[in-house]
């Protein structure tokens, strides 16, 4: 990633971004900027739409924020590599958590499945595109991860693509060095599926129906049980450094 300013402020918007564009603010943005940030006419600013790169933009508005007028692109769109964070949905506050930090760690899809010992069966999509959004604007993200509708484990195997390779984090694996075991799978050119299954672990039934997965790699993480918000981090930094795009941009 080039060198990012990272005193600017950043906005998330929707609309298309090209130099002398005037893009109008909803009411949220304008607070945002106005009483968040305490910003006004003429500010600078950073927009970006996660198709069009970054660009720099100057604040409209007499009594508050009403529009920015974009004026030169600050840096390109970029991609993000193949990597769906799978998991089993988490309870408010730590939902929150591991979205924005599958987001830091570069995850281009958000998937979650439910599974007989899931936490949490009904899913707000809306706060988690917010999350995503937002973990985007704080660390100078340019591309966004979609964010998919819950599936039941069984249907997201049976539509995954066979090629895939699906990293399987199993506190009941063998405890290994999990970094010799993603070596192993450095071929992993058509999308990595992390899969972080809930705190009550998953049920036998649902281990075998993952261990006949075509491309599976069974991972422990280590000789202690980590919270599935923590295990998330931890898989996806593993992943990121060996078969990811911390080596280098994505392919």
């Amino acid at each position: 990633m080039p060198s990012h300013d990272f005193r600017a402020p950043r906005l998330f918007v929707e609309a298309d971004l090209i130099q002398d564009a005037r893009v109008v603010l909803d009411r949220d943005q304008s607070n945002y900027l106005g009483n968040v940030l305490r910003l006004g006419a003429g500010d600078p600013i950073l927009a970006f739409n996660g198709r069009d790169g970054e660009w720099q933009a100057a604040i409209e508005g007499r009594k508050r924020p009403d529009a920015l007028v974009i004026l030169k692109q600050t840096r390109a769109q970029d991609g993000l590599a193949d990597l769906a964070y799978v998991f089993a949905p988490l309870k408010h506050a730590r939902l929150d958590y591991i979205v924005q930090k599958a987001v830091e760690m570069g995850a281009s899809t958000l998937q979650p499945v439910l599974t007989r010992f899931t936490q949490a069966s009904r899913v707000n999509g809306e706060r988690m595109r917010a999350n995503v959004i937002e973990a985007a604007e704080q660390c100078g993200i340019l591309s966004l991860a979609t964010v998919a509708d819950p599936v039941p484990l069984e249907r997201f195997l049976s539509q995954r693509a066979a090629e895939r390779l699906l990293v399987f984090c199993d506190e009941a694996a063998a405890t290994e060095s999990p970094l010799k075991g993603l070596q192993a799978a450095r071929d992993a050119a058509h999308g990595i599926d992390v899969l972080i299954g809930p705190e009550g672990g998953f049920a036998e039934e649902e281990r075998a129906l993952l261990l006949r997965q075509p491309r599976i790699l069974r991972l422990a993480l280590g000789p202690r049980i980590l919270r599935a918000d923590t295990a998330a981090v931890a898989a996806l930094a593993l992943v990121q450094s060996v078969l990811g795009d911390w080596g280098g941009p994505p392919g």
